[in-house]
């Protein structure tokens, strides 16, 4: 699953990034910091990483002819989404190394393909079984108790294509044999529900070179299926801390990483069970940029360059980082500009043109001596549901 392709890409040299969102923003400023060009791939000029790229090569992620003249102009090609066709990068793979390369991605972005990947790897994850309707999602239940998750194998996030059923009459709301946009039946999988005390991530990094550094453990808490706050260091015994970070590394030289891959934990009875993983930058990662002395997207533009991977320790005691999510389409008063403009706080808005129930358009971290202080300063920047002029 490697490009076999060690050369060291330097700054001066047009790193390509497939995906317009914050994560490829964020990318492209981190890679011209150090003195890259950055090429961006995506539908709009107005997308988040299309406002902050050099070259703008515009079209469906599904145009091959498109996505070769792209990868043309890169010396190396990344992505920042895995729902990207695996036709789209073994096409820019014809033209520049590309950084996950496409058998990770296929990998990451069917949950079925995921699971027995990392279980064949021998990394512990949640018992799982692919489902092809109610009657045999029953009899896993029957084996697994209720209740238990649902799950489309594909294109599903934050929340999106799972459901929880707590009965065998609660399955008649999972829409078993129904086919996507392109008329493809959609595969289902059913996971053990995991009474979990927290949900951790690591980010892991590994060039093709093979060096491979680990950031923090970071602790995730969700609203309505969407991340809402990371803080770090994660609050569990330092035990999880090692084995997190053993099995991430474990993950990164199974798959032949080059770039950065997330891996998302349940820690149930102090022990780490693998959730997901993601073949990029992270939501949860979004701390490190004023965190570590490192960033994830810094260290992106390392591991894919191969470069000498950077320090990814902490240099503060404790920080924390806050989504900004919209509730409907108001925009943000100037009451609360003003105070997420606040001098102690960090914030990143993404540029997104419009604000919607669920969107992501922006993050906030904050630093401190301890974690009551950060989360106390998070808490007052919340952007609350039903606050006058405000989503």
């Amino acid at each position: 699953m490697t490009s076999f392709d060690k050369r060291v890409i330097y700054p001066g040299s047009t790193l390509g990034m497939v995906g317009g969102g914050q994560l490829g923003r964020m990318f492209a400023l981190a890679a011209s910091s150090m003195g890259y060009r950055v090429a961006v791939y995506c539908h709009d000029e107005n997308e988040p990483a299309a406002q902050v790229a050099h070259r703008r090569f515009l079209g469906p992620i599904d145009d091959l002819n498109s996505a070769a003249e792209f990868a043309t102009a890169c010396d190396v090609v990344s992505l920042e989404f895995e729902n990207i066709p695996v036709a789209t990068m073994r096409t820019c793979q014809r033209h520049a190394p590309v950084r996950p390369g496409p058998e990770l991605l296929r990998v990451a972005q069917d949950r079925g393909i995921e699971k027995r990947t990392l279980r064949d790897a021998g990394v512990p994850v949640t018992p799982f079984e692919i489902v092809a309707d109610a009657p045999s999602a029953s009899q896993f239940a029957d084996r697994h108790q209720w209740p238990i998750i649902v799950k489309t194998c594909r294109s599903g996030y934050d929340g999106r294509g799972q459901h929880r059923v707590e009965s065998a009459t609660d399955l008649d709301r999972v829409a078993f044999g129904s086919t996507d946009a392109d008329g493809n039946m959609i595969e289902w999988i059913a996971e053990k529900f995991i009474r979990f005390e927290c949900e951790v991530s690591v980010v892991v990094a590994r060039s093709a070179l093979g060096e491979v550094t680990t950031f923090a453990l970071f602790q995730n808490g969700h609203r309505n299926h969407i991340l809402d706050v990371t803080e770090v260091p994660a609050a569990v015994k330092p035990n999880v801390h090692a084995k997190c970070d053993a099995i991430a590394r474990q993950i990164a030289d199974h798959l032949q990483l080059e770039g950065v891959l997330c891996v998302e934990f349940f820690v149930v009875d102090n022990e780490p069970v693998v959730n997901e993983i993601a073949p990029r930058p992270h939501n949860s990662g979004h701390v490190t940029i004023e965190a570590c002395r490192t960033s994830q997207f810094e260290q992106q533009v390392r591991a894919i360059c191969n470069l000498p991977l950077g320090d990814p320790s902490l240099r503060v005691p404790a920080a924390g980082m806050l989504n900004l999510v919209g509730h409907d389409d108001h925009p943000p008063s100037s009451d609360r500009w003003k105070q997420w403009c606040d001098p102690a706080a960090n914030l990143h808005w993404y540029g997104k043109g419009h604000c919607r129930k669920g969107r992501k358009m922006g993050h906030i971290t904050m630093t401190g001596q301890t974690a009551d202080e950060v989360r106390q300063a998070l808490e007052r920047l919340r952007w609350v549901a039903g606050e006058k002029g405000e989503p």
